[in-house]
């Protein structure tokens, strides 16, 4: 397989892995379809390759929302009202 192709199709299936598959599926049959002369198959794989990318669009939109409306946390308190620990020395510094 051409390195280029194989670089495509990683990038498709990595950023959504079911999404990715099925546009890889429709292609593949929509490719084979259309080469064999064989029109249903071609017309199912276009269906499926557009399936794929409809899900595709519709989970980055969703994302796109998740990451506008998430709101912001704070994992650390604002400030301390302790006193600060004092530093650890070893005992060899001590005698």
């Amino acid at each position: 397989m051409n390195p280029l192709f194989a670089r495509f199709f990683r990038s498709v299936y990595r950023k959504e892995p079911i999404s990715g598959f099925i546009l890889i599926l429709g292609a593949t049959d929509a490719l084979v379809g259309g080469l064999g002369g064989r029109w249903s198959l071609l017309s199912i794989g276009l269906f499926i390759a557009f399936l794929g990318i409809v899900m595709r669009w519709r989970q980055g939109e969703k994302k796109s929302r998740e990451i506008a409306t998430e709101p912001v946390r704070y994992f650390l308190p604002p400030s301390s009202s302790r006193q600060p620990l004092p530093l650890l020395t070893s005992n060899k510094r001590r005698k």
